[in-house]
């Protein structure tokens, strides 16, 4: 899969793509991940990509002429890339997006600063904005990089164990098991005995329960779309949390 990056401040990426998952990823030719920095595209000798916006107003907007530039370089040798912005005015970004987005071959994610980019762009130019949250970031760098992380471990091959992505809070509708490692008593507190029987069914279904627990918990809106086997939901009849669960199921749907 290939990722495009559109910015002005292109070393802010250097970091995050020579780290963990991601350098791993690239170099098992898994993802390839490209920055174009913007400037590189303006048209004028300072290499000006903002200007004042029309109307009067506060701050600076990003002109249409250099973005318009990159996109159209990238887009001679892959016209199908879909271009995302980042963007406090997108859809909200949710496992569901990353899902669907991971079964693309060629993102280009364009990365806005100050008061936006020029609406031409946003109107002609962009396929979908994407916002990472109800909050405001100085630019969208961190957003695109958490667009793909997120994209990338979905991928074939990327995590070590192949259950991992699919067993992931918000993949399966349910939030995580508590986890516990080594040493077995740390300051008084021990690993559930279940943990250390090698019983493998008692194990899963200690799983399933706690998880279950815990989405009621922190996050109950999330077991709108959990999917339980016959047998699961047995279990969490003998545990006195069916009623609870199918009743916010029922809420949600």
């Amino acid at each position: 899969m290939r990722f495009d990056i559109l910015t002005i401040f292109p070393q802010l990426l250097d970091s995050p793509l020579e780290e963990g998952i991601i350098r791993r990823a690239v170099a098992a030719g898994k993802i390839s991940v490209n920055i174009h920095d913007i400037r590189d595209f303006a048209l004028d000798k300072h290499t000006m990509t903002d200007d004042r916006p029309f109307g009067g107003g506060e701050g600076m907007v990003m002109k249409p002429e250099p973005i318009a530039a990159a996109l159209s370089s990238i887009k001679e040798t892959k016209p199908d890339a879909r271009v995302i912005f980042l963007s406090p005015q997108g859809e909200t970004y949710t496992q569901r997006t990353a899902e669907r987005l991971a079964t693309h071959e060629h993102l280009i994610l364009l990365c806005g600063r100050y008061e936006g980019v020029d609406e031409r762009i946003r109107a002609y130019y962009v396929d979908e904005e994407i916002s990472i949250g109800d909050f405001i970031l100085t630019g969208g760098e961190l957003a695109a990089m958490v667009l793909i992380d997120s994209v990338t471990r979905l991928l074939p091959g990327v995590l070590g164990c192949g259950d991992s992505a699919e067993n992931d809070t918000f993949s399966c509708g349910l939030l995580k098991n508590p986890q516990y490692t080594r040493p077995r008593d740390y300051d008084g507190h021990t690993v559930p005995e279940v943990l250390l029987s090698g019983d493998h069914a008692a194990i899963a279904e200690w799983r399933l329960v706690t998880s279950v627990r815990q989405t009621l918990e922190k996050r109950p809106e999330l077991l709108g779309r959990a999917v339980f086997t016959k047998e699961e939901l047995q279990i969490l009849k003998m545990n006195s949390l069916l009623e609870a669960v199918e009743k916010y199921r029922n809420i949600q749907q």
